[in-house]
């Protein structure tokens, strides 16, 4: 999580929702679109990308379009204190998209894609088999009703958030 003083103030969320209007503007573009000069806005993108603030550009892509149609979550049960060790092996999986910690039962959702029911099994396998998981438990992924957005937080920290609080 950002320190406050990372935090998106509403002209950065206004320059980040017109780059998600138009992501291939150029920093004249934007700078004529938000009545911002263009160093000002050169700078603002610069400290954004360098402070992390802004997501990679391969986030962008689909794994399907590469090829892994199918998608799941998979939790995993972690011997104690051997969470960090599992994240890293995990990370060193091409297949696994995101790692979550979380509280509760499992200790870690894992999102993972796979070619077909055979390589999800493939992996689900490697996943078992690293050293200090316990269990795993995999869910597949059917259908997404809403995709990743930060649209919404955008519109709202950029002060044109139109619905109501």
């Amino acid at each position: 999580m950002p320190a406050p003083q990372d935090r998106l103030d509403a002209t950065d969320a206004r320059l980040v929702q017109a780059l998600t209007d138009d992501p291939r503007a150029t920093v004249m573009a934007l700078s004529q679109r938000l009545g911002l000069a263009r160093n000002t806005v050169q700078a603002r993108l610069a400290r954004l990308e360098s402070g992390g603030l802004l997501a990679p550009y391969g986030s962008r892509v689909r794994p399907e379009a590469l090829g892994y149609r199918l998608g799941a979550y998979v939790t995993v049960q972690v011997v104690q204190r051997s969470l960090a060790e599992v994240a890293a092996a995990l990370a060193a999986l091409p297949e696994v998209l995101e790692v979550t910690a979380l509280s509760g039962a499992a200790d870690l959702l894992v999102r993972v894609v796979a070619v077909d029911a055979d390589d999800l099994w493939r992996l689900t396998e490697q996943v078992l088999a690293l050293p200090g998981v316990q269990r795993t438990d995999t869910a597949l992924a059917l259908r997404r009703y809403v995709d990743h957005r930060v649209a919404p937080l955008l519109e709202r920290a950029a002060g044109t958030d139109q619905r109501p609080d």
